[in-house]
């Protein structure tokens, strides 16, 4: 018998309030109270959540979890791939389940490995566990599964949970500084013994990885000339990496935009462009009118000053958008009033897709439901880091990825972490990070 407590989820942004925190662990845990006896439980994280007062926020729900139900319930807890998984987790969970996709398209599948791990814990079965950090952070745009070094590295989870147990790997969130930020492995066995040499085996796997990852970015304008000098059938993706509001960021950087319009480029389609006062605008003035102002780069940060210029709005919507792909397929995206503005500059061809919500662009369905066909493009920016690869990986003649200015850095030598446990190389084959 199930007995539902709680699910809910905002876009990523910067720390969860102290409030927030508060009222929904407390929801969680009166929901424990109100089921009376149960005989396990099972708990959707992600992982990363930075608090107010707590580094870690997942680590603290799961110690006051286990102070309602005690030790000895098994609690088995599923983790996203960019977790900052930590001891206090581990020692809190019976059982860690962590995506191995990146993009996630195994999310259902991770929390229906839960389910045998509870099975076995309910008839006794508790498992020895171990855990182990690397020795080096990797930045989300090389985290792609979709390629090597990723893809050799979590095919070798398959192998070992069809043998004497099962293990995971989690990447890290590169934006929390936190001491228990990067990589890290879980591994389950019936002995301590074989959970330490599984653990040991992937963490040197991952050690072996470090110089494979492919960390390039290139400079928005080198980007655009090369897209453009590619004059290929199909179109190429610009992923602006670093303004990916799935990761935090503000989703309304302009970087990549301008050196799009100063270098005349054509065909060119943007999502999404959070703006909610132009967006506005552009509903008040209505379809056909021309309209100016300031485009994105409302935040107020660095390298994320506005666009000043004309806008022809071409169409508008309401914002409640079906996603087509596989991550996200039959889902709805609300993205406030937004609108399609062409960009009024000579000799050039680009259009932005505007809206009122901060939303990733990851999937076809964000630009088609506005009438764009992206296939018809020359070129492709979205603001994401790789979510958007499943969708766009099969139109695409090239992806590359972006330096613009934005407020998620990839570039991790240039983060001024403080917080972060000494000697952890800031990226593959990095600088060591060091507090003094």
């Amino acid at each position: 018998e199930l007995l539902p407590i709680l699910w809910c989820a905002a876009e990523p942004s910067a720390h969860v309030t102290d409030g927030a925190f508060e009222r929904i662990s407390q929801m969680i845990l009166d929901g424990l109270s109100e089921c009376g006896t149960i005989d396990g439980l099972y708990v959707d994280l992600h992982g990363a959540m930075v608090t107010e007062t707590f580094d870690d926020g997942e680590g603290e729900l799961l110690r006051r979890t286990r102070e309602v139900v005690g030790n000895d319930l098994p609690i088995a807890v599923s983790l996203d791939l960019h977790a900052n998984v930590t001891q206090q987790m581990v020692d809190h969970a019976s059982s860690i389940a962590i995506y191995r996709t990146y993009p996630h398209l195994d999310m259902a599948d991770t929390g229906a490995r839960c389910l045998p791990h509870i099975l076995e814990q309910i008839k006794g079965g508790r498992p020895a566990k171990a855990f182990r950090q690397a020795p080096y952070l990797i930045p989300l745009s090389a985290q792609f599964t979709g390629a090597d070094p990723c893809r050799t590295l979590y095919a070798k989870l398959d192998g070992i949970e069809a043998a004497t147990g099962w293990a995971a790997i989690a990447l890290g969130f590169t934006a929390a500084d936190i001491e228990d930020t990067g990589p890290s492995v879980v591994a389950y066995a019936s002995s301590q013994s074989q959970a330490d040499a599984m653990a040991d085996d992937i963490l040197a796997g991952l050690i072996d990885a470090e110089a494979k990852f492919d960390c390039d970015l290139l400079h928005p304008t080198e980007a655009v000339h090369s897209a453009m000098r590619m004059k290929a059938n199909r179109p190429v993706v610009l992923a602006d990496v670093q303004d990916n509001p799935g990761a935090g960021a503000t989703s309304d950087s302009t970087g990549l935009l301008s050196a799009l319009i100063d270098e005349k480029a054509q065909r060119a389609i943007l999502g999404l462009m959070h703006d909610p006062e132009i967006a506005a605008l552009a509903h008040t003035d209505g379809e056909g009118q021309t309209i100016k102002g300031a485009l994105g780069g409302k935040s107020g940060l660095p390298g994320q000053e506005p666009f000043m210029g004309r806008f022809l709005v071409e169409t508008l919507s309401d914002g409640n958008c079906q996603f087509t792909g596989e991550m996200y397929g039959g889902g709805t995206a609300v993205l406030g009033p937004s609108a399609v503005l062409k960009i009024l500059a000579p000799e050039t061809d680009v259009r932005v897709v505007v809206t009122s919500q901060r939303s990733q662009c990851l999937d076809v369905g964000l630009f088609t439901h506005f009438g764009i066909d992206p296939t018809r493009a020359q070129i492709i920016r979205v603001k994401s880091t790789v979510h958007f690869r499943t969708d766009f990986d099969p139109i695409a003649k090239a992806v590359l990825n972006v330096a613009a200015p934005g407020v998620f850095p990839c570039e991790l030598e240039n983060v001024p972490y403080r917080h972060l446990r000494d000697g952890i190389r800031l990226g593959p084959m990095g600088k060591p990070f060091s507090s003094a």
